[in-house]
């Protein structure tokens, strides 16, 4: 640690540390750590970049008044990297957190995904203002435009253009994803509030378990700005799940984000951006040598002053 602070005082205590994470500007350490990781590893956000947005809370991170701390999260799919977080009381807190994060993020030519929970028009207005498109799904929270969807796929015409069918055999699995795409919007009693809208896709899951001789369905619905193919429209669908699979997870998992008791004024919020970082760079060491998994890693990590340093070299 000498090599890199001044300890002419000593070693500093837990306490200390404490107080260090606690007076500093949540936004400030967030733009500097998060900052120094896309410098390190020359991450930007391009044209055609998925962004994912979504909300994670942290069981044991509780205030004083027992509340679960909740991080809004964009994660950059293609780079597999968070670009920033805003906190939130809880989950019910999105709709309002959504365009405070937007508002701090460089999306121009990207594609943003959000979950039902965010499928706003003042969400759709702002990722359009910020040069972007956005691919928001649709759930029975806004009734009108969802049964509106609902009614137009049923005299849905399929064209070579509007449909796109994929099929994956995992094990004793087999999905089959079925992408349809409407142009037409004059099925939307509501199409015209939406700022930027082209076109509204349904994504039809059925998964058949080889083990216990059933079918499973699933219709989804989204709306978006974006002009693109259905087989795209499918994947920006099924890579939105990265942010859960490759960030949230393996922050609850691998760090143990999720056991954490860190409580104190902004204390947990900024460990939050740490172990984010953490994430990515072990992510990025491992795609290295594929022989090392990231848990041992970071095991070695914190052995290894020598290997710690390796670890942050590229």
């Amino acid at each position: 640690m000498s090599g890199y602070l001044d300890l002419t005082n000593g070693i500093p205590s837990h306490d200390t540390f404490n107080r260090f994470f606690s007076l500093f500007s949540p936004e400030k350490f967030q733009t500097l750590f998060i900052g120094w990781l896309h410098e390190l590893l020359n991450i930007k956000t391009e044209a055609e970049n998925q962004v994912a947005i979504d909300g994670k809370s942290s069981k044991l991170m509780a205030s004083k008044n027992n509340t679960m701390l909740h991080l809004l999260n964009a994660y950059l799919v293609d780079k597999q990297c968070i670009l920033g977080q805003v906190k939130t009381e809880d989950k019910s807190n999105e709709i309002t957190a959504i365009p405070m994060l937007l508002e701090i993020l460089e999306l121009t030519g990207a594609i943003v995904s959000i979950d039902a929970m965010g499928c706003q028009k003042n969400i759709a207005e702002k990722i359009i203002e910020k040069q972007a498109d956005y691919f928001l799904a649709v759930k029975q929270n806004l009734k009108i435009l969802y049964e509106d969807i609902e009614s137009a796929f049923l005299v849905f015409k399929k064209t070579d253009d509007n449909y796109y069918l994929s099929e994956e055999i995992n094990g004793s699995r087999v999905e089959t994803r079925t992408c349809k795409v409407i142009e037409d919007l004059s099925h939307l009693s509501t199409g015209i509030e939406w700022k930027g809208l082209k076109k509204v896709v349904m994504i039809q899951t059925q998964t058949y378990l080889k083990s216990e001789n059933k079918t499973r369905s699933e219709n989804r619905f989204y709306i978006t700005s974006k002009e693109t193919s259905a087989e795209n429209y499918l994947k920006i669908s099924r890579n939105h799940w990265a942010i859960e699979n490759n960030l949230h997870w393996s922050l609850d998992v691998i760090l143990g984000e999720d056991k954490s008791r860190k409580r104190t004024n902004n204390v947990a919020e900024k460990f939050s951006v740490i172990l984010k970082v953490i994430i990515k760079l072990l992510q990025e060491k491992q795609a290295l040598n594929k022989k090392i998994s990231i848990k041992r890693m970071r095991k070695m990590a914190a052995w290894n002053l020598d290997y710690l340093n390796e670890l942050i070299k590229f």
